[in-house]
């Protein structure tokens, strides 16, 4: 395994657009061609549920984005790519951690205490009406898709730092309760990235109606663009290259010497009108050939499921055995399981706190006494509890005698446990 593990999940509740090429995609890409580096990238389904219940939305957005990643360039013999809902043993380890995870951890996630917040604000009397589990709970599954591959560094913008370290300690736990299989992921946060602006000057985002899909036809694409904000400023009057929306996504896309000569234009007060057809122009022919390609994928998409499965089988050689493991470190075990040398001499080295080994010996005493705690009730119900119990005590003394070796054990630590649990009365 390489010690240059990177994954990125993307959630398959939207159309792609030209913020999410420049913000994410195309850097991803860029990064899984690097040598020494393993790449996983995943379609996020599950965690499109928790978002959206239009079945419909989340089936077309799953589409696109597979098609998108591919008609980019991304390289699936290079790169793990698949669909979270084909990898089993992802919701498995889900189950296993949330087993591990404290309710105080969940109530501490942003998402879910800003939807606590907004019902408050709303004066609603219920600070949980409609948050679901899924929303509650779902830093379990990030986790979960992160550990699972055990990833090294995790691409995240600065809302999601959070999330890794909540699977970080989720990891911890588990590593310290049971045994250390998992890897404590990094989040990376590109601080140098650049706001990808929309049509309003605003970030380019969904919430804001603001975007431009990626793969929009050249006509679509030209009317998006006539709509973005300019100011006032007349044909050859300067115009603020810095300040303008067409200007900045032009120089996204643009090499060193493209920027410069279109900088210049601005400079001699070149129209809005002529600045946006120049636009339109150079994006349509930038994003033309992976636009093509998109709509291949998209006519062909039993080509697109083949290689999403092929990649959930790269996933799955890598999730199964550590899966395995985890399941076998946690007591879940065939009936036959015999632990290894190595894993019981490892087993025995871990040391126990003082109030651990306290637990574990309180719990032993409570497991021998349940047989007998009707008599324990009888002793402490009598009025004269401390007859009783040296009654009792006589005659458990009594019933060792004649018995076998085994018996005899059971009956001896039965006994020691019944003279201090009734030491009280004595």
């Amino acid at each position: 395994m390489s010690n240059n593990r990177v994954l990125t999940g993307i959630t398959t509740t939207g159309t792609p657009h030209i913020g999410n090429y420049l913000g994410a995609i195309k850097p991803a890409i860029e990064a899984s061609q690097q040598p020494n580096s393993e790449s996983f990238f995943f379609l996020a389904d599950y965690h499109a549920l928790i978002k959206c219940h239009d079945p419909e939305r989340v089936a077309r957005s799953t589409q696109e984005i597979a098609a998108t990643w591919l008609a980019l360039g991304l390289d699936t013999d290079k790169a793990t790519f698949y669909r979270q809902t084909d990898v089993p043993e992802i919701p498995e380890l889900t189950w296993i951690l949330t087993c591990m995870c404290s309710k105080g951890l969940m109530n501490r996630a942003h998402a879910y205490k800003a939807s606590v917040d907004a019902n408050r604000d709303g004066g609603k009397e219920d600070l949980d009406d409609g948050i679901t589990m899924g929303l509650f709970s779902y830093p379990i599954l990030m986790a979960a898709d992160i550990l699972m591959f055990n990833a090294h560094k995790v691409p995240v913008g600065k809302d999601q730092i959070q999330h890794i370290e909540m699977a970080r300690d989720i990891a911890g736990k588990f590593n310290h309760t049971y045994k250390e299989l998992f890897v404590l992921p990094e989040a990376q946060v590109d601080e140098e990235t650049q706001l990808i602006p929309g049509l309003d000057g605003r970030k380019m985002s969904k919430s804001y109606d603001n975007t431009i899909p990626l793969f929009c036809s050249s006509d679509e694409l030209r009317t998006l663009i006539n709509r973005i904000k300019t100011d006032l400023r007349e044909p050859g009057e300067p115009k603020d290259a810095d300040n303008s929306t067409i200007f900045q996504l032009y120089n996204l896309f643009a090499s060193a010497d493209e920027s410069v000569a279109m900088r210049r234009q601005f400079e001699n007060g070149i129209a809005w009108g002529e600045a946006k057809r120049e636009l339109h122009e150079f994006l349509d022919a930038k994003l033309s050939a992976p636009r093509a390609r998109y709509n291949e994928l998209m006519n062909d998409l039993g080509a697109v499921e083949e290689l999403l499965l092929k990649g959930a089988e790269k996933a799955r050689a890598e999730a199964a055995p550590l899966l395995d493991q985890v399941r076998i470190a946690a007591g879940i075990r065939p009936l036959t399981y015999v632990a290894p040398k190595a894993e019981k001499a490892e087993a025995k080295k871990k040391e126990l706190t003082p109030e651990e080994l306290a637990r574990i010996e309180e719990g032993r005493r409570r497991a021998i006494l349940r047989p007998v705690q009707h008599l324990i009730d009888a002793v402490a119900a009598a009025d004269d509890k401390a007859t009783a119990a040296a009654a009792l005590i006589a005659q458990k003394e009594q019933d060792l005698e004649g018995l076998k070796k085994k018996a005899k054990q059971k009956a001896e630590n039965e006994l020691d446990a019944l003279r201090i649990e009734l030491g009280q009365y004595l």
